[in-house]
């Protein structure tokens, strides 16, 4: 293995060192983490339908399924469209915040994009954070009191004694705080005749008691600080007084503002059942993703949070919660405890067959990347007895884990043999055949789904292994005239390397550059960086007007790959940035929009 480069090592020799000890391999393509149904017209057909003539509250969750159905397929534009119609026809206000939070995470790329724009608070506007207080108003019935006893009996003021403290308030407006004091105030208790009553017990200060006296009176806490809303807020929870505890949920909810304020308050709202403020604490918290996913006690709230918490917190939104969280983490850090806890939260709150196969696929995905092959057994093998045949992909790598080469292979062709077709069935069976059998897997592979990146890269490796470089140049080139997969401009970057084409191969190693400046090749051994440097010293330099006049070409060619490294090259120089970088963000954004994966997909090898 070769680790360390020289300035003086020729570069030919280095491409077929590379190639021959092996030290560029083309990765097995992953199971991924995603719904792939066998028909997807049936199933797309069936969504559209039940579309149509479902009630409103189911609506979102169909367009989640749709959104997954997409994913499946890669295709970014229609994901998009499916979330924007789950935002739009978000039966309640939690949905509108969970799924207007999931499109600026999806649009995040477009915002770094927008930075070079100048226009990077467009995407801040069209989903800007949902008033959570218009969407949850305050039912008037609820704080109806019944009156009851002898008014003549009764003193108009009471009060309240708290420590050495005396409090005055208007028997009247407190007593319509609540049932439980009008009883107390206005009914037959003792309590109804004192003109002195003690609360030192009830864990309210004397501040709080005038604060709770004003706000009989006039309807407003305005004026109150925080910790002094918090502790009313436990007062009016204890007493009933839900006119009051809503007065305090809606002004908590107003303060939070950061990360910290929604950390903070999460535990008070789901302790005293406050939906405005849990509701409110849950957009900062989601609006911040994928950041707070990092503090562990955010993670901490969700993972921790039982059923009716989480009532409390996101309504019926649960499992659409825990989908996004599930992407998000599996994004960070697919393998991590905390993506883990996650999914197993999505398993519990699956609510019919399609989301537990969902549920039970991405959980198996993940367990497999861990190596707990126990576990990731069981759970394909519920995805797959609830109906998703894709998840026998992941039996069969568990399978020849094991050992069992034929039992995968038997397994795929039974898949094969039962259902139409598809193109990933064939590509994973390849995996377990002779050199032969998978050249012609991998062709079946590829005529069926021509956009999966592996069969590519494997014939042109193998073309590449029988020093047929011109042959294995034209076959990743039939998949990147389409589509831009940085694995395979690495495979081509080597081949133009052994061709002796250094310009073509300082080409590709810059547009990796671009779309990845922390890329590695070379099996992650070597910067992308440190190899362009090694191939730039055996390409003349351009000048500018060498570069404009290239940049040209390309464009006017649709050459995306060639503008991308010739702007890379540019901005090195001196060259005038600002139109350069006009440029580079029309062009990235096509591949955002066209090209790029779901986000962190790359942690999922072969993808």
């Amino acid at each position: 293995m070769f680790f360390v480069f020289w300035w003086g090592w020729d570069v030919v020799l280095f491409a077929f060192i590379c190639f021959r000890e092996s030290l560029v391999k083309v990765p097995q393509p992953a199971v991924l983490p995603f719904y792939k149904p066998a028909d997807y017209v049936e199933v797309l057909a069936q969504i559209h339908e039940e579309l149509e003539s479902c009630p409103p509250q189911e609506r979102s969750n169909l367009f989640l399924l749709q959104y997954q159905v997409f994913r499946g397929l890669g295709e970014v534009k229609l994901m998009r469209r499916s979330l924007q119609g789950a935002w739009q026809r978000a039966n309640t206000v939690h949905e509108k915040i969970i799924y207007g939070a999931w499109l600026k995470y999806e649009k995040q790329e477009e915002e770094l994009i927008a930075d070079l724009l100048a226009n990077c608070g467009k995407c801040a506007k069209e989903f800007a954070p949902v008033d959570i207080a218009s969407h949850l108003p305050f039912d008037v019935n609820v704080s109806s009191v019944g009156r009851m006893t002898n008014e003549n009996r009764i003193s108009q003021n009471v009060t309240f004694t708290i420590g050495d403290e005396e409090i005055v308030c208007d028997r009247q407006k407190i007593s319509e705080l609540s049932a439980p004091f009008n009883a107390m105030l206005k009914g037959y208790f003792s309590e109804s005749r004192a003109e002195t009553i003690d609360l030192s017990e009830n864990n309210i200060s004397p501040l709080g008691m005038r604060a709770i006296s004003i706000f009989s009176l006039t309807g407003s806490l305005i004026e109150v600080p925080p910790n002094l809303l918090l502790e009313i807020l436990a007062f009016a929870n204890k007493y009933c007084c839900e006119r009051l505890k809503d007065a305090c949920d809606r002004r908590l909810a107003y303060l939070v503002s950061s990360k910290e304020d929604a950390v903070e308050l999460m535990e008070y709202a789901l302790d005293e059942n406050s939906t405005v403020l849990a509701a409110s604490c849950l957009q900062v918290l989601l609006r911040d993703l994928p950041n707070c996913l990092n503090d562990s006690r955010v993670v901490e709230i969700f993972v921790h949070a039982n059923k009716q918490q989480l009532a409390v917190m996101v309504g019926p939104g649960i499992f659409a919660l825990f989908c996004f969280l599930s992407e998000v983490s599996m994004n960070l850090n697919s393998s991590s405890d905390e993506t883990i806890h996650i999914l197993e939260r999505l398993v519990e709150f699956a609510e019919n067959d399609k989301q537990r196969i969902l549920a039970l696929h991405q959980l198996g995905c993940v367990r497999l990347l861990r190596k707990e092959y126990d576990e990731a057994r069981l759970l394909f093998e519920g995805a797959v007895n609830a109906g998703h045949i894709y998840s026998v992909a992941g039996l069969a790598r568990l399978d020849v884990i094991k050992g069992d080469k034929i039992l995968s292979y038997e397994r795929l062709s039974s898949v094969i043999s039962s259902v139409t077709p598809l193109g990933w069935m064939y590509q994973e069976r390849s995996l377990y055949c002779d050199s032969d059998k998978r050249w012609d897997d991998l062709e079946k592979a590829s005529n069926l789904d021509p956009t999966l990146a592996y069969p590519y890269m494997y014939r042109a490796a193998s073309l590449m292994s029988t020093q047929n470089a011109q042959a294995a140049l034209a076959e990743i080139n039939r998949i990147l005239g389409f589509k831009l997969s940085l694995e395979c401009l690495e495979i081509r970057f080597f081949i133009h390397l052994t061709l002796e084409d250094y310009k073509a191969a300082l080409c590709d190693v810059q547009t990796i550059l671009t779309l990845r400046s922390d890329y590695r090749m070379f099996e992650g051994r070597v910067a992308a960086s440190q190899l362009c440097t090694l191939v730039r010293e055996h390409v003349e330099r351009w000048t500018t007007a060498d570069c404009w006049a290239r940049l040209y070409d390309c464009w006017s060619a649709v050459d995306d790959i060639g503008s991308l490294s010739v702007i890379y090259q540019m901005l090195e120089s001196d060259a005038a940035k600002g139109i350069l970088y006009f440029r580079q963000s029309l062009l990235l954004l096509r591949y955002v929009m066209n090209f790029l994966k779901p986000l962190g997909m790359s942690q999922w090898s072969g993808t």
